[in-house]
C-alpha cells in the first residue's frame, strides 16, 4: 500500500479544524469524492460555514464547494446507488438530497429536504434497491460472466406498482427516532418517523443494513461499552398514501471486552459500530477505546439450539418436531490492544464469504473485499481480515515525510506534536484505493495493492486486474480504481484478454457491453505510450459506432406489414452480401424508398456525415504509412466489422445524396470529374474483403497500397481532429512517486511522463478547437460554455447551437454520459 497523491487547499482558513469537530467523506461508484469541511470567519469566529466539497478523482483539484446551508456539523454523507445524487445530514436533524445540476459534476443543487427540528442525525442510509450482485473468486477462471457475478435474490425496502422498488432515504436520530422520508413518482416527499423502541434513549452511533426479505436492520448503542448494543427491524410500507413505519426489537448484545475482568474499566466507550456490509445485518464490526487505546471486535448472528431441560428428555419424540432455535450474537475475533482509532473504512466489493471462496482467494493472493481499514491517531493505517482480524498491510503514516519502514521519522513526529491522522477513510468500490480526510483538512488518496504488497506473478496480477475490470464492465461502476494498478507494460495483455473473455459471452451479453468494452480499452491504452494510438481508434470506434445506429435509425420500412427485419439490418445484410466494389451496383438491392427522407434532418446530421467521409479517407490515405511505429487508424485496417459499418453508411449517404445533395460530404478533388465516393467505395471494399469475419485476415495486396499512395494527389486528406489527450491525473500516477496537487490549480500538475511521439497528440496554441460529440470547429479561443468527459477528455459545447429536431435527438443522447459513459464536467474558462 502507498500513498498515490496528497491534494491540500490553496489558503487553508485559520482554525479551520480542532479534532472535536467531526469530519465525513464518501465515495461513489462513479469515482465522485465528497468530504465535510467547516470554515470560520476571520471577523466572526462563531460564524461557520458547513461546506461540502465533490470532486472526481481524475481531476481533484477541480473540486466543487457548496456552502451546504447547513446550520450545525454535517454528520453523514451519502451517495446513492447510481452515483449521481447525495445525501447530507447534520447535528440538527436537516437531512438534504443534492443532484447534478445539467449533469454536470462540478454543478450542484439541492433539489430536497427533510427535517427533525433539534433532533441530530447519526446514521443514514438510501433505502435498498433491490439489487444484489455476488463476487465469486472461485468462478475467477470461468467463461461465463454470470458465473463469476451472479445476481442474489433481494428485496427493495419498498416497492411500487409492478415490483419497482420504491426510492428515498432512512434515518436515526441521537434521541433514538427513525425517520423516513419516500420520493413519489410525482417529485413529493412521503415522511414519517417512529420511536426505535418503546423507551426511548440517547443514541450515540448507529448503523444501518438490510435484509434479503425487504427489511432494514439499525444497530443502536448509547456510547457506553458496559452498556448492550441494541439491534431494532425496521419495516416500511405505505398504507392509504401514508408512510407507515413498524419496529421490532432483535437480539442484542454485550462487548466481550467489558466481560473480561481485566479489561473491564478499560475501554468505557464504544467509538465505532459498523456492519461489514450494508446488505449483511448478520455481522457487525465494534471498536471501544479510550484517551490513548481501542479494541476491535467482530460479531456474527448465529440460529442456535435452544437447550431443554432435563426432565423433557427422556419423553418421546413427537414426529416432525425439531429442536427449538434462537438466534444469537457470537463473537468470531477480537484484535489486542490497539492505538486510539480514529476512523473505520468497510470495503465495498461484494466479495463472497464461502469458504471455498475465501480459500481460493487465500491461494491466489487475492485481497480486495476482504479487509477493512483502520485509522489511527498515531497517523498510521492496518488493513485487517474482515472475519479474523489479523493484519493484512500497514500504512505507516499520512504525513509525506515518512516512509514505510522509516521509524526515526514516526518518533520525531510523536515527539514533535498531535500527529497528522485520519478524521475520515473510505474505500472506494473495487477496493483498490482508499480517500482519507486528516485532521488539518486535506484530503488524501492511497492505492491498496489487490494482493497486500505480496509478490505474484505477473500472470497472477494480471488475472486479478482482469477480473476486476469485468466486474466493472458488468456493473457500470467506474474502473478508474482499478488503473491505478496497471502498469504501462501489462497494457497490451490486459487488453487481448479482455477482449478474449468477452467474445466467450453469449450474443445478448455482447451487444449490452458493447460500447463499455471499448471505453474499458480505450482507459488501459491511454496509459501506455507503446498503445496510445490505439486508445484514438477505440474512441473514433465508439463514434462509428453511436453515428452508425443514429443514420440508420432514420431509416422507416415503406408499408407497415413489413417482415421482421428493420431496414437497418436489411441493409446490413445484402452490404454483408454483396461484395462488389461498385457502390451504384450495391444500391440496386435496396429498397430505395426506404431511404426517403425529408431535408432538414439530412442537412442538420451533414456534420456527421462529413465525419463519415473524412474518416474513411483518412484511413485509406494512411493504409501504406501503417509500419513499424503504431498510428492512430492502425485498429481498423484489420476490423471487418467497423469496415463493413463505415461500409454500409457510404451506401446510405450515397442514396441521402440523390435526394438531398447538400447533405454530401463535400471533398477537395484535384479533378472536376472525380467521382469521390465511388473511389473511396472501391478502395474501401478491397480492403473490408481483407479482413471480412467468414475468412481468414489477409494483406492488403500490392494494387490497393498502390492506389492508396496515390489518393493525397487526388483528394485533400484531413487532419482528423482526434480526441485531445485527457489532461486527469491517472497517466502522472504509473511512477511510484505521491503527488502533491492544490485545489483550483491544475498547473500545480507535474508532467512525468515523457512526450508522445504521435503528432496527433500535439496541439499547438493556435490549434483549432473540436466539438469531439458535434463534429464541428469551435474556433482558437471558443466563446461557448464547454463540457469535458471526466473520463476520456471528449469537449463538446454545453448549450446545442443546433435548432433541428434530428441535431437535438443526437444532443439528448449524451446529455448524462460521454461516448465512453464518462460523467461531464464544465470547462472553467482558464483550462478552455
Amino acid at each position: 500500500m502507498e500513498l498515490a497523491y496528497v491534494c491540500e487547499w490553496e489558503k487553508r482558513p485559520k482554525s479551520t479544524h480542532c479534532p472535536s469537530i467531526p469530519l465525513v467523506c464518501s465515495w461513489s461508484c462513479r469515482n465522485l469524492v465528497a468530504f465535510t469541511t467547516d470554515l470560520k470567519s476571520e471577523d466572526d469566529d462563531k460564524n461557520v460555514s458547513h461546506m461540502i466539497h465533490i470532486i472526481d478523482t481524475e481531476h481533484p483539484w477541480d473540486v466543487f464547494s457548496i456552502n451546504s446551508g447547513h446550520t450545525e456539523v454535517i454528520s453523514c454523507l451519502e451517495w446513492d446507488q447510481s452515483g449521481s445524487r447525495l445525501l447530507s445530514a447534520d447535528g440538527d436533524g436537516q437531512i438534504k438530497c443534492w443532484s447534478m445540476s445539467d449533469h454536470l459534476v462540478n454543478s450542484w443543487e439541492s433539489v430536497l429536504s427533510s427535517s427533525l427540528d433539534g433532533d441530530p442525525i447519526i446514521a443514514l442510509s438510501w433505502l435498498h434497491n433491490g439489487v444484489k450482485l455476488a463476487l465469486h473468486v472461485e468462478m475467477s477462471g470461468s467463461t461465463n460472466f454470470g458465473e463469476k457475478f451472479s445476481r442474489v435474490k433481494f428485496s427493495p425496502s419498498l416497492t411500487l406498482f409492478g415490483g419497482k422498488p420504491m426510492e428515498g432515504w432512512l434515518a436515526v436520530t441521537v434521541s433514538g427516532l427513525v425517520t423516513v422520508s419516500l420520493l413519489k413518482p410525482g417529485g413529493a416527499l412521503l415522511t414519517a418517523s417512529e420511536s426505535l423502541c418503546r423507551l426511548r434513549g440517547r443514541v450515540a452511533l448507529a448503523d444501518i443494513a438490510f435484509t434479503g426479505g425487504g427489511n432494514i436492520v439499525v444497530a443502536a448503542t448509547d456510547g457506553s461499552s458496559s452498556s448492550p448494543v441494541q439491534f431494532y427491524k425496521v419495516v416500511v410500507s405505505v398504507v392509504s398514501e401514508k408512510c407507515r413505519i413498524d419496529t421490532e426489537l432483535l437480539p442484542s448484545l454485550f462487548l466481550r471486552c467489558t466481560t473480561d475482568p481485566l479489561r473491564r474499566e478499560k475501554y468505557p466507550a464504544v467509538t465505532h459500530l459498523k456492519f461489514l456490509t450494508r446488505e449483511n445485518s448478520e455481522q457487525v464490526l465494534l471498536c471501544a477505546s479510550n484517551q490513548n487505546g481501542s479494541i476491535v471486535e467482530c460479531w456474527s448472528l448465529r440460529k442456535e439450539g435452544l437447550p431443554v431441560n432435563n426432565i423433557f428428555q427422556h419423553r418421546s419424540p413427537v414426529v416432525g418436531e425439531k429442536q427449538p432455535t434462537i438466534l444469537k450474537w457470537r463473537i468470531l475475533t477480537t484484535t489486542s490492544d490497539l492505538e486510539r482509532v480514529s476512523a473505520v473504512a468497510l470495503p465495498k466489493l461484494p466479495i463472497s464469504i464461502s469458504n471455498t471462496d475465501l480459500k481460493v482467494a487465500s491461494d491466489t493472493k487475492f485481497c480486495p473485499g476482504l479487509g477493512l481499514a483502520l485509522a489511527f491517531h498515531d497517523g498510521s493505517i492496518q488493513i485487517l481480515h474482515r472475519l479474523s482480524l489479523h493484519t493484512m498491510g500497514v500504512f505507516y503514516g499520512a504525513s509525506s515525510a515518512q516512509r514505510p519502514g522509516d521509524e526515526s521519522a514516526i518518533k520525531r513526529q510523536r515527539t514533535a506534536g498531535p500527529a497528522v491522522h485520519f478524521k475520515a477513510l473510505q474505500f472506494s468500490w473495487t477496493s483498490l484505493a482508499l480517500a482519507g480526510v486528516d485532521n488539518h483538512g486535506k484530503l488524501h488518496m492511497l492505492r491498496v495493492s489487490p494482493s497486500m504488497g505480496q509478490v505474484l506473478e505477473m500472470n497472477t496480477t494480471l488475472r486479478h486486474l482482469l477480473f476486476l475490470l469485468e466486474y466493472c464492465m458488468v456493473t457500470g461502476y467506474d474502473w478508474w480504481d482499478v488503473l491505478l494498478h496497471v502498469q504501462p507494460s501489462m497494457v497490451h495483455n490486459l487488453v487481448e484478454k479482455l477482449h478474449e473473455e468477452y467474445m466467450r459471452q453469449n450474443q445478448a451479453l455482447q451487444q449490452v457491453l458493447a460500447t463499455r468494452i471499448v471505453a474499458v480499452k480505450a482507459s488501459l491504452c491511454k496509459l501506455s505510450t507503446a498503445t496510445a494510438a490505439r486508445a484514438c481508434d477505440f474512441h473514433a470506434k465508439l463514434l462509428l459506432i453511436a453515428i452508425s445506429s443514429t443514420l440508420k435509425s432514420l431509416l422507416r420500412p415503406h408499408v407497415l406489414n413489413t417482415p421482421d427485419k428493420s431496414p437497418g439490418d436489411r441493409l446490413t445484410e445484402i452490404c454483408a452480401k454483396n461484395t462488389d466494389t461498385d457502390i451504384d451496383k450495391v444500391m440496386i438491392n435496396l429498397k430505395t424508398e426506404e431511404f426517403v427522407l425529408d431535408g432538414p434532418p439530412l442537412q442538420s446530421l451533414q456534420q456527421l456525415i462529413q465525419w463519415v467521409g473524412d474518416f474513411v479517407l483518412y484511413l485509406l490515405a494512411n493504409l501504406p504509412n501503417q509500419g513499424s511505429m503504431v498510428r492512430p487508424g492502425f485498429g481498423f485496417m484489420r476490423d471487418g466489422a467497423s469496415l463493413g459499418m463505415l461500409r454500409e453508411m457510404l451506401v446510405m449517404i450515397r442514396i441521402w445524396g440523390l435526394l438531398k445533395p447538400g447533405c454530401l460530404p463535400t471533398f477537395t478533388a484535384t479533378s472536376d470529374n472525380q467521382d469521390s465516393m465511388l473511389l473511396l467505395f472501391r478502395l474501401l471494399t478491397k480492403l473490408w474483403l481483407c479482413s471480412r469475419d467468414d475468412g481468414a485476415p489477409q494483406d492488403p495486396d500490392d494494387s490497393l497500397i498502390d492506389e492508396c499512395c496515390l489518393l493525397p494527389s487526388q483528394l485533400l486528406v484531413p487532419s482528423m481532429d482526434w480526441l485531445p489527450v485527457n489532461d486527469g491525473v491517472m497517466v502522472k500516477l504509473q511512477g511510484k512517486h505521491p503527488l502533491r496537487l492544490q485545489f483550483g490549480k491544475a498547473s500545480s500538475l507535474p508532467s512525468n511522463a515523457p512526450p508522445t511521439p504521435l503528432e496527433v497528440f500535439n496541439r499547438t496554441p493556435g490549434s483549432q478547437r473540436m466539438d469531439n460529440l458535434r463534429c464541428v470547429h469551435m474556433g482558437v479561443c471558443p466563446t461557448e460554455e464547454s463540457k469535458a468527459c471526466t473520463r476520456c477528455g471528449c469537449v463538446t459545447m454545453l448549450r446545442s447551437p443546433n435548432k433541428t429536431n434530428a441535431m437535438k435527438q443526437w444532443e439528448q443522447r449524451w446529455i448524462k454520459n460521454c461516448l465512453c459513459g464518462g460523467l461531464w464536467r464544465r470547462i472553467p474558462p482558464t483550462f478552455t
